[in-house]
């Protein structure tokens, strides 16, 4: 059963510097018109930095929206035409001045598929060495490492509620995990 609904229009509402808002009018499967309102978004990626010793660089950064401070792994927009491991391995020496020997893909995330198209990208980077800190002039951070096992804990509370953030540390703990047990070759 196809369950997708046919365009009949599509307006722009706003167009800004990150986000495009548009009002799609559209036929239902069941043959009526309904109004979407969708959030364009290019995309994003959020980066686990994993250490030799376990411990994950997190962020304390304040959130506009939420008028919180969020705590969050290393993440970003893309830029135009940008790949998403071109975006990860930017964002992480941008923001907390490392470089990565190697990159993980752990999967991508729909932030918000009720009304926006961003799409998050996960990676896990390790072989961490040091590369050159360069923040935009509007970004201010708390970077701080935390062992893997709090973080985990942490996301299990409730204590992190960003979502690319819970998704990265879990699924690294599990990347781990079976790393240990031998059931992920490493070539």
């Amino acid at each position: 059963m196809d369950l997708r609904e046919k365009e009949i229009s599509r307006e722009y509402k706003f167009e800004g510097r990150i986000v495009k808002m548009r009002l799609d009018k559209v036929e239902t499967p069941a043959g009526r018109v309904a109004s979407r309102e969708i959030v364009e978004h290019p995309g994003g990626v959020g980066i686990v930095a994993l250490t030799d010793e376990g411990e994950i660089y997190m962020e304390w950064q304040y959130r506009r929206p939420y008028d919180d401070m969020i705590y969050e792994i290393p993440a970003g927009k893309m830029e135009g035409g940008e790949e998403p491991i071109e975006c990860a391995k930017r964002e992480l020496e941008e923001e907390i001045g490392l470089c990565a020997d190697n990159f993980v893909y752990l999967g991508a995330s729909y932030a918000s598929p009720g009304f926006c198209t961003e799409t998050l990208h996960i990676f896990l980077a390790t072989g961490l060495y040091e590369g050159k800190l360069h923040r935009d002039v509007d970004e201010f951070l708390i970077v701080e490492k935390v062992k893997l096992e709090t973080l985990v804990e942490k996301c299990m509370s409730g204590e992190i509620k960003d979502g690319k953030s819970l998704i990265g540390i879990l699924k690294t703990n599990e990347y781990v995990n079976r790393l240990k047990t031998n059931q992920i070759c490493v070539d």
